[in-house]
């Protein structure tokens, strides 16, 4: 069965990963960056958190990304502190950096898990405050904010559902920002209409334009794995690039209770048809991807 999913991915892609981002306008290799991460982040982690330029070049050949594109978005992520050069039993390789490999971690929880608030875990407020000469700073909390779920309530606070109290406070302090930082917790309490102003808050027309936009392209892939069915190989050529582009949606979604969105909010459907993926994909994707690797151990 041939589904026409990866090269066109290898091709469009632009994500944000591990506090980092790839843009078509850092350049054509830069695209490629989040297939390799998504690959680390899927089969490395179990493999000592090692894998062979040789494995990477001949996976990444799999979803149709020539070698010299892959050595060179290698080297773009060596640069950016995402992978560290390694060598194991004489074999040139790489490895996800700790700080990385901390990421990945909790992002499994945000990608597979998706805990959803409910009207009981009222709200989370940050407030910062930069100096003027770390502007650096706040653009990193704006960042890590944003890929945290926290929408703006107004200029310079920022709110989010009170069950990501934990993992903001964890992000920002790992992340060397929680002196420029209050957190708060509590309720909305009075006064304008809650549902209305979530809207306000969230940019949720862009969510919803995203979500369907992963709905269009992979419901009917679904479709046709299940009628036809697939072999381990092109398991993984689906799955790597569907999960790449899934993986940013979880970060962009705040997990607003169900009671706070538009109804028939397609949110619910795309992570729906995600799990499925995953449960019908993972498996065979996880053979192939193996396969390779440990062949050129």
């Amino acid at each position: 069965m041939a589904i026409d999913t990866t090269r066109s991915e290898a091709r469009r892609t632009t994500h944000v990963t591990a506090g980092h981002e790839e843009s078509p306008g850092a350049g054509r290799d830069a695209r490629h960056g989040p297939l390799i991460i998504t690959s680390f982040g899927l089969y490395a982690r179990g493999e000592e958190n090692w894998l062979s330029v040789a494995s990477v070049v001949r996976l990444m050949g799999d979803l149709g990304v020539e070698p010299q594109a892959v050595r060179s978005s290698i080297h773009r992520l060596k640069r950016r502190g995402v992978l560290a050069s390694d060598r194991h039993a004489g074999a040139a390789g790489y490895s996800l950096v700790p700080s990385v490999l901390e990421t990945l971690a909790e992002g499994d929880v945000r990608i597979f898990e998706r805990v959803r608030a409910g009207a009981e875990d009222g709200w989370i407020v940050v407030i910062f405050s930069v100096p003027e000469s770390e502007r650096q700073k706040r653009h990193e909390l704006r960042t890590s904010l944003t890929r945290l779920g926290f929408g703006t309530a107004a200029p310079g606070v920022w709110v989010a559902p009170g069950n990501l109290a934990a993992e903001t406070r964890r992000t920002l302090d790992r992340r060397g920002l929680s002196a420029y930082v209050d957190i708060f917790s509590g309720e909305h309490y009075a006064f304008g209409d809650l549902r209305s102003k979530v809207r306000s808050w969230w940019d949720l027309a862009e969510l919803t334009e995203l979500y369907g936009e992963f709905i269009a392209r992979y419901r009917p892939v679904l479709d046709k794995v299940k009628a036809s069915g697939v072999t381990p190989l092109e398991a993984f050529q689906v799955y790597v690039p569907m999960l790449t582009q899934w993986r940013r949606l979880p970060y962009r979604d705040p997990g607003l209770p169900l009671s706070l969105l538009p109804e028939d909010w397609n949110g619910v459907s795309a992570g729906a048809l995600f799990d499925e993926l995953n449960v019908t994909l993972s498996t065979g994707a996880r053979e192939h991807a193996l396969a390779v690797i440990h062949a050129e151990r």
